[in-house]
């Protein structure tokens, strides 16, 4: 194929920006008494970005390791207000005392394997016909309540941890992801799907797609009840072809969901 393979189509949803930021406790604790204010004042900004106006929700994580103390995760429905949220945090008294240690731009994403090596195998690839199929399999799939949870995804409320890595697929000889048919990226996906599967109601998964928004091509982020289950399912996955062969990991960071109050209490100097 003189333009190479098949880019499978994918859906998109909400924006989503993960902060790693590391609180300055010098600072704080210079302010003595006013380290107080600073605690409430980060308790009702958390508060305002949970809810925000439009649609999307905000949510702040302690982090164990990975070289930060908090995760800060904004799900918004445009880039702009994506922009909004992390400027309202930046700007704000308590923002003033926190570094940014590393982010992750992205959107939600489903990919549309199946529908483009159905699409595919009908139809002479790019033609007309070809991209009447997909567009017509991919309505089909966005009606699914399944894939809106995955673009939409709300705030699971009994699933306290959380796991947040990107990720890449390999594009060097021999194991070019990129280089293989359609055809056999569907199957592969598909097998890599039903690991993930087996850990439903257990773990929560939300895939973000990063090509051309920042330096890796997915976020993956994990919630789960029992934090040992983010150890299970991606010991369990690395083993599916998917991985083994075709797949590239970034920097892992662990935690868990604070309240406000829980978030006004840690910024109280000890």
């Amino acid at each position: 194929m003189s333009k190479g393979e098949l880019a499978p189509g994918t859906l998109e949803g909400w924006y989503a920006l993960h902060q790693m930021v590391s609180v300055d406790w010098s600072r704080l604790r210079e302010l003595g008494a006013g380290a107080e204010q600073v605690a409430g004042e980060a308790a009702d900004l958390m508060g305002e970005l949970a809810s925000p106006a439009g649609v999307g929700w905000s949510a702040v994580y302690q982090l164990v390791g990975g070289g930060a103390d908090l995760m800060f995760l904004h799900f918004r429905e445009t880039l702009d207000e994506l922009g909004a949220a992390e400027l309202r945090l930046r700007r704000s008294r308590p923002g003033g005392y926190l570094r940014t240690e590393y982010d992750f731009t992205s959107v939600t994403e489903a990919g549309l394997y199946h529908a483009t090596a159905d699409a595919a195998s009908r139809a002479a690839p790019r033609s007309k016909e070809y991209y009447r199929l997909l567009e017509e399999e991919a309505a089909v799939e966005l009606a699914s309540p399944h894939v809106k949870t995955r673009l939409y995804p709300e705030i699971p409320a009994d699933m306290r941890y959380v796991s947040f890595y990107p990720m890449t697929k390999r594009r060097t000889h021999p194991d070019n992801w990129y280089a293989l048919p359609v055809a056999e990226r569907n199957l592969l996906m598909r097998e890599h799907g039903l690991t993930g599967r087996t850990y439903a109601g257990r773990v929560f998964q939300v895939i973000t797609g990063s090509t051309g928004l920042d330096d890796w091509e997915w976020g993956v982020t994990l919630f789960a009840k029992d934090p040992l289950e983010f150890k299970r399912i991606v010991t369990e996955m690395r083993y599916d072809v998917a991985s083994t062969r075709y797949g590239e990991f970034g920097e892992f960071f662990t935690g868990f969901r604070l309240d406000p109050t829980a978030l006004s209490d840690l910024l109280r100097p000890a």
